[in-house]
């Protein structure tokens, strides 16, 4: 079902200012869809309460001032790793049940300051570990496209919300590509930044040298805009850095698909890709070369081992930001445990889920004592030689095209048994993790199951306004129908959502 208010965010703007609608029409809409919906697709863990109220303090403030942005009234849903002050921060894990943030993320709080209405917080697998949002302690988010399928994962609920028409626009957070292969499986468009170009601060932390927050949205005009409102320096987050985010709207509008360098690594396109996607990438290379693109082969040489890598320093880190969860300072506690140390222990063992588990194990491993140099620090050294291999191939292209999963989106349980099956899901977008690369998703259709597809770009450090600029020509070959949503969906499925 297509919004009846407005496509993108300056028709919003246009609309609003013209009276067209009042922010309380729009937010009421968006709450009553995702009140139908929200039970057979498990994409909300909180609908904020005060939303309507927020609708309506816009709308007198409106009557007598003009709007200071495009962005104010407009509505928004967050991943619920996110703080919101005063708001529910579950991480979708059990340990954070009843837990009330005390602060707002500065991405947050630099889109509330223009305006935005946050609608509710949505679905991830939990602490953001995971391919396909089943690790969430509060059932999976099903797929707009197809619920007997995954959303991809972590941010699935932040995807799915956007593909389903809950919200035009959702926040997530990527730390090996979780942003960009759900929005891949949900046919939207999803953008991780270059790192440090968003504050992490009030984002809960995963792995701390990979974790970047950035935009769902349904075009790469909307996801620019959304990225210039929140980057920047802060204070409270000193890997920011200081740049201007007007430089992403230069890059947007002097980019041209004639004359572009698009990087090609053959060897990403060969064994292990399904064949459907492998086809519709090859149509998508014939179709920038017909407009003036120019292919050049690139190679990656170390990006086989992105996998072993990402694996070391991901869970590294994890084991070592998920200590503070003990059941001491905020969140679930046993009861009655026999000493502190059993409260300890059976607080973690009965908050966390079995993926968390498995990657804190997998962490303090590596960290061990005997272990950190074969394992921790050899991974290190890897990381910096995939950031080599990237900026050399950008002396010799403007962006790299490669496919962003494996896969169309797949069953429930397919993968959940065999967790390198699941590791493997993120196989193309993990790198840019690793070299703190900008890269994004953008839908290229669908397959003859009726499942989207997305192809990823990968862009030189701070190419943000290039990579969404060449996305939405992309789109434009490419228009995306809507999924079919309806009641029937709900039918069969049990797990709903929390309110």
């Amino acid at each position: 079902m297509k919004n009846p208010f407005f496509s993108s965010l300056a028709e919003f703007a246009r609309g609003r200012d013209e009276r067209r609608f009042s922010i309380e029409e729009v937010t009421r809409y968006f709450l009553s869809r995702t009140e139908a919906l929200n039970p057979s697709l498990n994409v909300c863990l909180s609908i904020n309460q005060n939303a309507v109220n927020r609708a309506r303090q816009i709308d007198a403030r409106l009557v007598r001032n003009k709007a200071i942005s495009p962005f104010t009234g407009y509505p928004v849903m967050i991943k619920d790793n996110l703080e919101m002050e005063g708001y529910p921060t579950t991480c979708a894990s059990r340990i954070l049940s009843g837990y009330l943030s005390r602060r707002t993320a500065t991405a947050v709080a630099r889109l509330l300051s223009l305006g935005v209405v946050v609608l509710g917080k949505t679905n991830l697998d939990e602490f953001a570990m995971g391919s396909s949002t089943e690790n969430s302690a509060f059932g999976p988010t099903r797929n707009p496209w197809n619920p007997a399928r995954v959303p991809g994962g972590s941010s699935g609920g932040s995807a799915a919300a956007v593909a389903a028409g809950l919200a035009p626009l959702s926040l997530g957070s990527d730390t090996g590509g979780s942003i960009r292969q759900p929005a891949a499986f949900c046919g939207v468009l999803g953008v991780k930044p270059t790192y440090g170009r968003i504050s992490r601060s009030g984002l809960v932390a995963f792995s701390s040298s990979l974790d970047q927050i950035g935009p769902f949205a349904g075009s790469g005009a909307d996801a620019l805009e959304a990225l210039v409102a929140m980057s920047g320096k802060d204070p409270l987050d000193m890997t920011t850095v200081d740049r201007d985010p007007a430089e992403m709207r230069s890059g947007y509008q002097s980019t041209e698909v004639m004359g572009a360098r698009i990087g090609i690594p053959e060897a990403l396109f060969g064994e292990g890709l399904d064949g459907s996607i492998r086809e519709r990438l090859k149509d998508l290379r014939d179709a920038l070369s017909g407009e003036g693109a120019r292919e050049v082969s690139v190679t990656l040489p170390h990006s086989r081992f992105g996998i072993n890598v990402y694996y070391l320093v991901a869970t590294s880190e994890a084991s070592s930001n998920l200590s503070r969860f003990d059941g001491v300072r905020y969140g679930f506690r046993v009861k009655n445990p026999a000493d502190l140390r059993a409260m300890y222990e059976e607080t973690r063992d009965q908050g966390f889920g079995d993926e968390v588990k498995r990657r804190i194990l997998l962490g303090t491993f590596a960290l061990s004592a005997g272990y950190q140099e074969a394992f921790y620090r050899k991974a290190r050294k890897v990381q910096a030689l995939i950031r080599r291999d990237f900026l050399e191939a950008f002396e010799r292209c403007d962006m790299i095209l490669t496919p962003t999963s494996p896969t169309p989106p797949f069953a429930f349980g397919e993968k959940t048994g065999d967790p390198l099956s699941m590791y493997l899901s993120d196989v193309y977008t993990i790198t840019a993790n690793l070299a703190g690369l900008p890269a994004l998703s953008v839908p290229v259709g669908i397959d003859s199951h009726g499942l989207p597809i997305g192809a990823h770009l990968i862009g030189p450090p701070w190419s943000e306004g290039r990579l969404l600029k060449m996305a939405d020509r992309i789109a434009g070959l490419y228009p995306m129908p809507l999924p079919e949503l309806h009641a029937g969906h709900a039918d069969g499925f049990s797990e709903g959502g929390r309110r």
